[in-house]
C-alpha cells in the first residue's frame, strides 16, 4: 500500500514522517486490497492544534476516512491507526461475507 503524505501550513521532519509510515504500513494487514493512503497533516489554531486526516482507498469500495485532532502529531496518528484497524477489518468482513 502506498502512503501519501502532505503537510500543510508547516513542513513535516523526516522523523514526523517515519513515524507515519510506521504507524500506518502495519495496517496494510487488516485490508490487503487497500490501494492507497492519504494523510495530511494540518496546524488549526486551537490548544489541541495538531490535526490528522487519513483516508484510505480501496478500489471497488467506498473510502474510509479518520480525522483526529490532539496535541502532538504522533497522539493523533496512534489514535488514528487504531480507528482505521478496526474500520479496516468491518469493511473486509463485510466485502467478503
Amino acid at each position: 500500500m502506498e502512503i501519501k503524505v502532505q503537510s500543510i501550513k508547516f513542513d513535516a521532519d523526516q522523523k514526523l514522517l517515519d513515524f507515519v509510515d510506521k504507524k500506518l504500513a502495519k495496517l496494510e494487514k487488516f485490508y490487503d486490497e487497500a490501494s492507497l493512503m492519504e494523510v495530511n497533516l494540518s496546524l488549526l489554531p486551537d490548544p489541541e492544534n495538531k490535526n490528522v486526516k487519513v483516508r484510505v482507498i480501496v478500489p471497488g469500495a467506498e473510502d474510509i476516512i479518520v480525522e483526529r485532532n490532539s496535541d502532538t502529531f504522533e497522539n493523533a496518528i496512534t489514535d488514528c491507526a487504531g480507528t482505521l484497524k478496526d474500520l479496516l477489518v468491518q469493511a473486509k468482513e463485510k466485502r467478503f461475507k
